[in-house]
């Protein structure tokens, strides 16, 4: 059975249809390797790619992804609501099967080097593969974001990147790492006061005292107030709660949760364990899915 990596970067461009286009052909040109979805949000001024394939191949694409994203993407001129270093923002390995942690972590490290020996990008290494304690956080090494780091990496040895040179160019600079799956998901509220979806998203957040495994803030997107999260383990932090936390904490300020979306792709479990929590089905598995049972796919793959 073929081992199978997912990777799930993040470039910082969200608006120009075109660029966005060359970034997907960059990745998909790469024999074995399957793109499984594009998700690209115009507020944020951000698009997540998901694809998967044998290690080899989805190291290449990610690296044909990153440079076709660094020639075609300015931070001097990026402006967008969600946080970023760089054009190719974030790239995680995540493990599907066949495949250990360790071994996307390999490839991590891998990939950073190339990165910052070939096309003289900064990379800084985080989560699994991150190499200090202080960057296992994304969150953390992204603080300040790309205005920040360009003056800093050049005074502050704290800020020196795992690979490649300590100056920014207009690609800015590139976390790399490998994590298990998570959830990417925005919770809209009816209201525009950005500053409700602010303060639930602090008492939503693991970091401020909320939820474990729970990263969230609030921004303003498409004229509504949004809380856009990760849920980084729904396996200890299901979807259920963290939506029934927002919707309990927005009563407070009087408004409710108009829609939510989801950013890539969800693991099947999780939808799972958000059914049976809201229909109360105690005993609902996946060999209760009818498709399951009729296309004998009962094994789960995570997906995100």
């Amino acid at each position: 059975m073929q081992p199978i990596v997912e990777c799930v970067p993040n470039f910082s461009e969200g608006r120009r249809p075109e660029v966005i286009q060359a970034i997907r052909d960059a990745i998909a040109a790469v024999p074995g390797v399957r793109i499984l979805d594009i998700h690209s949000d115009v507020d944020h001024n951000r698009s997540v790619i998901t694809f998967a394939g044998a290690p080899e191949p989805v190291l290449e694409a990610a690296f044909q992804g990153i440079a076709t994203a660094a020639r075609l993407i300015d931070m001097e001129q990026h402006r967008g609501e969600h946080p970023r270093l760089g054009a190719a923002d974030v790239v995680p390995f995540i493990p599907i099967r066949g495949v250990t942690m360790d071994d996307c972590v390999a490839l991590a490290r891998r990939l950073g080097q190339r990165v910052g020996e070939e096309l003289g990008i900064p990379v800084y290494l985080y989560e699994a593969a991150a190499t200090r304690p202080d960057r296992v956080n994304l969150a953390d090494v992204r603080r300040g974001e790309y205005e920040r780091l360009k003056e800093e990496i050049v005074t502050n040895p704290d800020r020196a990147p795992d690979f490649g040179p300590c100056r920014v160019g207009s690609a800015g600079a590139c976390i790399i790492g490998a994590r298990q799956p998570l959830i990417a998901f925005n919770i809209y509220l009816n209201t525009d006061d950005v500053s409700i979806a602010k303060a639930i998203a602090r008492a939503v957040r693991h970091s401020s005292g909320g939820l474990r495994y729970v990263k969230a803030l609030g921004v303003k997107v498409g004229g509504l107030a949004q809380v856009t999260m990760n849920l980084t383990d729904f396996r200890h932090t299901p979807l259920h709660r963290v939506v029934e936390m927002v919707r309990r904490e927005a009563m407070r300020y009087g408004v409710t949760i108009r829609r939510s979306e989801l950013v890539g792709l969800i693991p099947q479990q999780a939808i799972l364990d958000a059914a049976a929590w809201y229909l109360q089905l105690d005993d609902l598995t996946p060999d209760r899915i009818l498709e399951n049972r009729l296309f004998g796919e009962e094994s789960e793959m995570d997906t995100e």
